[in-house]
């Protein structure tokens, strides 16, 4: 087995500031920014209430795959699904367009 040099690995803030001066990299984060703001928002409001995926689902009345979708980015929600998500965690939407 090749034995890997620890020293020679790149700390997060280096690979990070790496992407940050690709322009394609910014390009794609520019355009995904707001799903992980959002999975961001659900996640930590979840947490803070300290419920399960299932139970925000139940509240929400979809189902816990659709929860971790969103989550995860990996969803497209209709912004009803997004209301009814925020009425079960309790919390007010707001959207803006700049």
């Amino acid at each position: 087995m090749k034995k890997i040099n620890l020293k020679s690995l790149k700390s997060w803030d280096e690979i990070k500031d790496e992407w940050q001066r690709d322009p394609e990299y910014m390009e794609e984060w520019s355009k995904r920014k707001p799903e992980y703001e959002l999975a961001r928002q659900i996640i930590k409001a979840r947490l803070k209430m300290k419920m399960s995926q299932a139970e925000l689902a139940e509240k929400a009345g979809t189902d816990q795959a659709v929860i971790s979708r969103m989550e995860n980015m990996n969803a497209h929600p209709s912004i009803d699904l997004i209301q009814r998500v925020a009425q079960a965690l309790d919390t007010p939407i707001r959207l803006t367009i700049r």
